[in-house]
């Protein structure tokens, strides 16, 4: 069973599909030969693809009538010009007529190809009605229900592919990565415990409900499916992760032990031990990950494990991450002596490693390496910062206009990162006019709007802050960020409170559990005055991500509250990270004695 995830507009199942038009000819001969008979032929089989018969699945042959061969042979023709959307509405409606399972597979590829829902529906669902048993109708008929949100028809489909036995297992494993983007959590729990109802005692269906329990954030049932799954598939790394993952997520402390109980019966486990490394790198245990990454590497060179050159890399950037740059750039390098694939990668990684060891003329040569390609630009960018921190801000930018064979895209990114840099100098209107100019010459992308309307904002032109931001959200209405931006100013200038919180709830409901989006709701409902609902949010906030205004927004809450010790251990807590952030800084001032 193939339960894929769609990335696209276009179907997994489908995207594989060659759309070719090759019976043309064929076709015509038929055409032919009726002139040469007496109009009708009842004794023939038409061909499909390579020879198939065109059957029904009573296998009734068809007439190849005048009428049913024109109409054939316009959908063909219509192939042939381009013309999808005509080619498919026609094999569906000889689908229909002819109740011919093959027609209805032909037009649901074709218009799922040409990315057409109106006819890829229905012929998929006419697919499944006159095919029931075919599995690559039924997974058609889930992904497009999938892609269109309709949860409620997916279950039977589902239960057809999960009812073959030797693919169950994999199919359980593959639930939770098909409903990914979809945005009602609860109904997906619901349905995948439906489905793995029938199923108590294999391992993989409780997975599937404790992963969907999980994300729905239902602790408790999902770790109560893990302990069903623990009874069935001891020591199973896949539900040891995820519960780990749980359990970081309501104490990190449980989490470590819960590692390091497993590890102790199970040494060679290197995922659970990579992801004991990484939590006590976030946990700022940096001495006790360091002891982590030469077991991970020892076990995986004495074991029988294919990546690791891919291992080494993240070794290295668990490394860099807990400051140990010259421990991260030794890790790069014997990474790429083992063979790492993606090279350009790793030039960037060595690059920033050495800029934080201060060497910025070694660094400049590692990003001159990158050769184009998908990491061209970010190292080029990178580039730039050297040349603008040792040379100057003019030098950096006249740099970057030097770039040559950029698509139009990629010229608007690089104004975009000579803008940053014009904003790091503290040149706030050279950049404001700069990205002006661009959003007038060129083609607009949502970030260049975004962008331009930040810029607005830090020159105080916040009529033009909101009529960009507003002019984005008509024309994304799923660009998170512009929902935040407009609801956090309107917050921050202590106006439209209500409107505000509003476009920061809506920014959410698109990009749930964002840090910054939460802390605006926190700023926003603290101008409120509901200092309790302001604390939840900046404190969910600080959790996911100890950001530096975030510190102080729940700083001040706190402070305001009369929790001033818990206020002042949150600021020096931020101040010892982040020393030179501006908004920090003035916050901790404008409180502390």
């Amino acid at each position: 069973m193939r339960l894929n995830c769609t990335r696209d507009h276009t179907s997994v199942a489908f995207r594989k599909v060659r759309i070719v038009y090759p019976l043309v000819q064929r076709v015509l001969f038929f055409v032919c030969t009726l002139a040469l008979v007496t109009g009708c032929a009842t004794s023939r089989h038409m061909h499909l693809e390579d020879g198939a018969d065109l059957r029904s699945k009573s296998n009734s042959p068809h007439e190849l009538t005048p009428d049913f061969l024109y109409k054939y042979l316009a959908g063909e023709l219509s192939g042939q010009r381009g013309d999808l959307g005509t080619s498919a509405a026609i094999f569906y409606e000889l689908a229909k007529s002819e109740k011919d399972a093959r027609l209805a597979e032909r037009a649901a590829k074709i218009a799922s190809f040409a990315n057409i829902p109106g006819i890829a529906i229905p012929s998929i669902k006419l697919w499944v009605a006159l095919d029931p048993t075919s599995d690559e109708a039924q997974q058609a008929a889930t992904e497009v229900l999938i892609r269109t949100g309709n949860l409620n028809e997916i279950e039977p489909h589902l239960r057809h592919l999960l009812s073959k036995e030797e693919a169950r297992a994999h199919g359980f494993l593959q639930l939770n990565g098909l409903f990914a983007k979809t945005q009602n959590k609860a109904a997906v729990l619901k349905l995948i415990q439906s489905l793995a109802k029938p199923y108590p005692d294999l391992a993989e269906a409780q997975f599937a409900v404790a992963d969907a329990a999980w994300v729905a954030g239902n602790d408790k049932l999902a770790l109560d499916a893990l302990d069903q799954v623990e009874v069935l598939l001891p020591s199973w790394q896949p539900s040891v992760l995820l519960k780990g993952k749980i359990l970081t997520h309501q104490s990190p402390a449980f989490a470590l032990e819960f590692y390091r109980d497993y590890l102790k019966a199970h040494p060679d486990a290197v995922e659970v031990r990579t992801h004991l490394a990484r939590l006590l790198v976030e946990q700022k245990q940096y001495e006790a990950a360091k002891l982590e990454f030469p077991i991970i590497l020892d076990t995986m060179q004495h074991g029988e494990f294919r990546n690791i050159a891919e291992m080494t890399t993240v070794i290295g950037l668990l490394s860099y991450q807990a400051a140990d740059y010259a421990a991260a750039e030794t890790y790069y390098l014997q990474a790429l002596n083992l063979g790492f694939k993606h090279v350009d990668q790793i030039y960037i990684y060595l690059g920033q490693t050495n800029e934080k060891l201060d060497k910025p003329q070694d660094a400049l040569s590692w990003y001159q390496k990158v050769a184009a390609g998908p990491h061209y630009l970010e190292a080029s960018f990178n580039y730039a910062n050297i040349i603008a921190r040792t040379q100057g801000v003019d030098k950096a930018i006249e740099w970057l206009d030097e770039l040559g064979n950029l698509t139009t895209e990629q010229q608007i990114s690089t104004i975009q990162a000579q803008a940053n840099l014009l904003t790091k100098a503290n040149r706030d209107e050279d950049a404001f006019m700069l990205l002006g100019k661009t959003v007038q010459n060129m083609p607009n992308t949502a970030e260049l709007v975004y962008d331009y309307a930040l810029a607005a904002e830090r020159m105080q032109e916040f009529g033009i802050l909101e009529a960009e931001l507003r002019r984005l959200i008509a024309e994304k209405p799923d660009f998170a960020a512009a929902y935040n931006a407009l609801g956090y100013s309107f917050a921050d200038r202590n106006i439209r409170l209500d409107e505000a919180i509003k476009l920061i709830e809506k920014a959410l409901s698109l990009s749930p559990n964002d840090h910054y989006m939460l802390d605006s709701l926190g700023w926003a409902y603290y101008r409120k005055g509901k200092l309790n609902k302001a604390l939840d949010y900046l404190q969910q906030a600080y959790h996911i991500n100890p950001d530096p205004e975030i510190a102080a927004h729940l700083g001040e809450v706190l402070w305001t509250q009369g929790q001033h010790d818990a206020a002042k251990k949150i600021w020096d807590s931020a101040l010892n990270d982040h020393p030179d952030n501006d908004v920090l800084n003035a916050t901790a001032r404008k409180f502390k004695p």
